[in-house]
């Protein structure tokens, strides 16, 4: 069975975003929480991930998009 390709996301440190689609975005302690990207993205297990400011751990960028900083 082939590996699935990670599409990389394009994340970049000091990029703000929101996490979606996955249990933490539905909690409320991260619903709408904007979060600031602190790493260059990196392979885990076939997932990309990065490091989000005040979050423990890598988290899948598949489930954060860039959020609208006005």
């Amino acid at each position: 069975m082939a590996k699935k390709k990670v599409k990389p996301s394009g994340l970049k440190p000091g990029d703000k975003v929101v996490m979606h689609t996955c249990l933490e975005a539905r909690s409320e302690k991260y619903k709408d929480k904007v979060w600031t990207v602190n790493s260059e993205p990196w392979d885990l297990c076939g997932s990309e991930v990065v490091l989000l400011e005040g979050f423990r751990g890598g988290f899948a960028t598949e489930y954060l998009k860039k959020a609208e900083v006005v």
